[in-house]
């Protein structure tokens, strides 16, 4: 997501500074494309950019880069950290709260979109943080997005983020059922998919994940892995509300059995690998 992110940018004419990653092949070749600093340290990133972007997978990660004292914040006075990261809200919170103690601005801006959106700067941006800040950095985030909404503080965007993902992943895996269920009964699936856009059985999903559960073409945009993550950011809010969701815990729970399986890799729509006759645990996909 992040490579497309300053993919787009510098289509735009945005000078890209630096880029970092964990994996240091592919910033090394994502810097030679862009013409730009492959930083070998968080600092340099921050020494090279005025505003950097965030792209992490969990909790720890989003907890490791914004430390106090740590690589990311060092020399971080009037810079401003836009964290895209889809984390709980009190991770978006600390990382919030400690660049602040180092002099920095910053904004959470969670996704609703995958690689494709972030390379066509179609992205579905919900932001939360500062409104003063937002509204400096709008033109920028506009130029991501066809869809900006600022929805209040840090923690509000992981929150809604949680929410999106998790209503997502239900879909999906209700999907997986239908059309698993549907093919044991031996229904046409084409038929059976184009009657469900056309009921209430539709919805986002089909659209996107019909035809490759189907066809087991599960190339991944949004891993499984990624799936069970965001379903349990949503389960645990759910439980320090006191709210019932057992629709979103059995949906974790298909996910992370994905995960037992060796299958965590794939996209979402690889938990049709579960429901489809002759496919669960299939060690050959």
């Amino acid at each position: 997501m992040g490579a497309n992110m300053a993919r787009r940018l510098a289509d735009l004419g945005y000078r890209i500074g630096a880029v970092y990653d964990a994996h240091e092949a592919s910033a090394a070749s994502l810097a030679l494309e862009l013409g730009c600093l492959h930083a070998k340290t968080l600092s340099e990133v921050t020494a090279a950019c005025g505003v950097v972007f965030t792209v992490v997978t969990d909790d720890d990660s989003m907890q490791g880069i914004f430390a106090d004292g740590g690589a990311l914040l060092e020399g971080a006075a009037g810079r401003t950290f836009i964290n895209c990261a889809t984390v709980s809200p009190e991770a978006h919170e600390a990382a919030a709260e400690a660049a602040a103690r180092a002099g920095a601005s910053t904004l959470a801006a969670s996704m609703a979109s995958s690689i494709t959106q972030a390379r066509q700067g179609t992205l579905y941006l919900m932001v939360g943080g500062e409104a003063a800040v937002f509204e400096r950095m709008k033109p920028l985030l506009s130029d991501l997005s066809s869809s900006l909404r600022y929805v209040g503080p840090a923690g509000h965007a992981a929150k809604i983020k949680a929410l999106v993902n998790m209503v997502m992943n239900i879909n999906t895996a209700g999907l997986a059922e239908g059309l698993g269920l549907g093919a044991a009964l031996g229904v046409d699936l084409q038929v059976l998919k184009e009657i469900f856009s056309q009921t209430g059985a539709n919805s986002r999903v089909l659209e996107t994940d019909g035809d490759d559960m189907i066809t087991r073409e599960h190339d991944c945009y949004f891993s499984a892995a990624h799936a069970a993550k965001d379903s349990g950011i949503a389960n645990t809010l759910a439980g320090q509300a006191g709210v019932s969701v057992p629709l979103s815990r059995a949906a974790e729970i298909q996910y992370r059995k994905m995960i037992e399986l060796g299958l965590g890799g794939l996209d979402k729509s690889g938990i049709a690998e579960l429901t489809f006759p002759a496919r669960a645990g299939h060690p050959n996909l």
